[in-house]
């Protein structure tokens, strides 16, 4: 996006947040407004085109993630997916133990139903992390009791796209007869994500990540895997998740995971060009920190810590100059807390204030690169001229 000479085009690096739809993907969804509005669970003909819409939709998701086309459940995004798993887990095995595992920078569609459950009589065990916020598969090893039913850990982080050791952890949990959830947000369309190399039970996919439609997500639940439903009502989807399927929504995340998945080794090289083009000389400033692992890290990922100020006002001045991004997670943005991923980092609460999240996404160029570099250290240098923390040092 490149400025047209008079007003700067909106140059969006935020796509952790959210995508668009991407036009294919509309133009796949719109005849299910309108022409194929049948109810998938009625008997006559509209209704059985979409009936057969969703199970194209639930074909091409399993394919993206290497799964059984029937171990796809259709949600209404990541949050309710996570709740379903972690909840659903807990109630149906709760004859077997009341243990959890999960990490201490999950997103918070995996801590609050987590912390929940605490007050429901189930014992959580949240797991530190290292700087780089990886979490150590020896202490997954060293937290399991004989009471743990669950070990959920996200597979790359949403605020600094470190990935984690998935694959491991999941080997853990399969030795140890214990079932094994990601949260794979952010992973779908960024990363390969295969559910039986990864040893992975359930897997939570969001559409809105990868240029789907909002309110639009699905939950993997490996074959044999003893949960509870999370809503009750009608026998739709398999009678696991009652509700009139969202037929157009369905065929959006169907069409938008197959194009995110096509060619995705390419689009990581492309994103990982521009990402060390902008951690590289955005780390040239002083003060920067980078927030993640340097090479474990999502190809799409940046997050910069700047001592001194404070990230909610590097956000206003972007936006005066067009570019959005964020400090961290968009689900937290109104907080004035300071992130939670960083501070289970071991980052400091007043340097962890100073956190700029670009996340970069298939429209992003060089010449987006070049402005925000050419942008973000004149609005530091700003910013730190006016901070009373900056002129003590």
């Amino acid at each position: 996006m490149q400025s047209n000479g008079e007003e700067q085009n909106l140059v969006y690096m935020d796509h952790a947040a959210t995508t668009y739809t991407d036009s294919d993907v509309v133009k796949a969804m719109l005849p299910y407004f309108t022409e194929y509005f049948g109810n998938p669970s009625s008997p006559y003909t509209i209704a059985n085109e979409s009936e057969t819409a969703i199970e194209k939709a639930r074909k091409k998701v399993a394919n993206a993630i290497n799964a059984r086309t029937d171990r796809i459940f259709f949600t209404s995004g990541g949050t309710e997916s996570d709740n379903w798993a972690i909840k659903g887990i807990s109630f149906a095995n709760k004859n077997k133990g009341n243990h959890i595992i999960t990490t201490a920078i999950e997103h918070h569609a995996v801590l609050h139903p987590c912390e929940w459950l605490e007050k429901q009589g189930f014992d959580v065990t949240y797991l530190p992390v290292d700087k780089f916020g990886l979490v150590d598969v020896e202490d997954v090893k060293d937290a399991i009791t004989d009471h743990t039913i669950l070990i959920t850990v996200m597979l790359a982080n949403n605020e600094i796209g470190t990935i984690e050791p998935i694959k491991e952890i999941g080997e853990v949990a399969r030795k140890n007869g214990i079932y094994f959830h990601t949260d794979a947000v952010q992973a779908i369309g960024q990363v390969p994500v295969d559910v039986e190399d990864m040893n992975i039970d359930l897997l939570t996919l969001s559409g809105h990540k990868f240029y789907g439609p909002k309110g639009t997500g699905a939950l993997y639940i490996k074959k044999g895997v003893k949960i509870d439903n999370f809503m009750h009502g009608g026998a739709q989807e398999k009678q696991c998740r009652a509700g009139t399927e969202n037929v157009p929504g369905i065929v959006g995340l169907g069409k938008a995971i197959e194009i995110a998945t096509r060619d995705i080794e390419n689009h990581a090289k492309r994103m990982q060009s521009l990402r060390d083009r902008l951690i590289n000389e955005l780390l040239e400033i002083p003060n920067t920190h980078l927030c993640g692992h340097p090479t474990k890290r999502l190809p799409n990922n940046v997050n910069i810590v700047f001592e001194y100020i404070e990230g909610e006002s590097i956000l206003l001045l972007l936006d005066s100059y067009s570019i959005a991004a964020s400090t961290g997670s968009a689900c937290t943005s109104a907080s004035l807390e300071p992130s939670h991923v960083l501070i289970g980092c071991g980052m400091p609460h007043e340097i962890a204030h100073g956190s700029l999240r670009l996340s970069l996404g298939k429209e992003n160029t060089d010449e987006d690169v070049d402005y925000v570099l050419s942008v973000v250290p004149t609005i530091i240098e700003r910013l730190r001229s006016m901070s009373p923390m900056a002129s003590k040092k």
